[in-house]
């Protein structure tokens, strides 16, 4: 079992969090991603405390080109007849929780310029981690994830709060 380093852990943590910060500020639009059905109640949670787009229950985001392909609205009918819509225009940030397992949209946003913030271990091929803008190198715990997904949480409303604030004061 391959041990990671917590300090090299928090400061990419904190970088990638001041990362989000920054996008936050500058109302850029978020994409989170996870196929480990054990982070699927977390990430949903997060995504509706911040006002984000999560293509968990969306089946058609697991096809390959859902990032390369969202220049046109897409309208898809999955075999369980379900109507699936796909993003009009891409993120300006890709969030993964399971970097491993969704190497096929790290690429995507690799091709695009969408900068990545993943988590990654030490099983991840180097290929796909050279590509992660900001890795966060932890085992993919649910108690990791629920501490990530809490930081991003905390970021996010943090940020927006102060947005507010300042627009509150320029407008009186």
């Amino acid at each position: 079992m391959p041990i990671i380093d917590s300090d090299k852990t928090l400061i990419c943590l904190r970088s990638a969090c001041d990362f989000i910060a920054s996008l936050v500020r500058q109302k850029g639009r978020f994409m989170f991603v996870n196929t480990n059905p054990l982070f699927d109640e977390i990430v949903e949670q997060m995504t509706k405390k911040i006002g984000c787009y999560s293509p968990s229950n969306n089946i058609l985001w697991r096809t390959g080109g859902f990032l390369t392909n969202s220049c046109s609205p897409k309208k898809f009918r999955s075999r369980n007849k379900k109507l699936c819509f796909g993003p009009t225009s891409p993120p300006d940030c890709l969030v993964v929780m399971d970097a491993e397992r969704k190497s096929s949209v790290i690429l995507e946003a690799d091709k695009l310029q969408i900068p990545v913030v993943a988590l990654v271990d030490s099983r991840m091929p180097w290929e796909i981690y050279k590509r992660v803008t900001y890795p966060v190198p932890a085992n993919d715990s649910v108690q990791f994830v629920y501490l990530f997904c809490n930081m991003i949480t905390k970021t996010f409303l943090l940020e927006k709060q102060k947005l507010s604030v300042t627009e509150e004061r320029i407008g009186s």
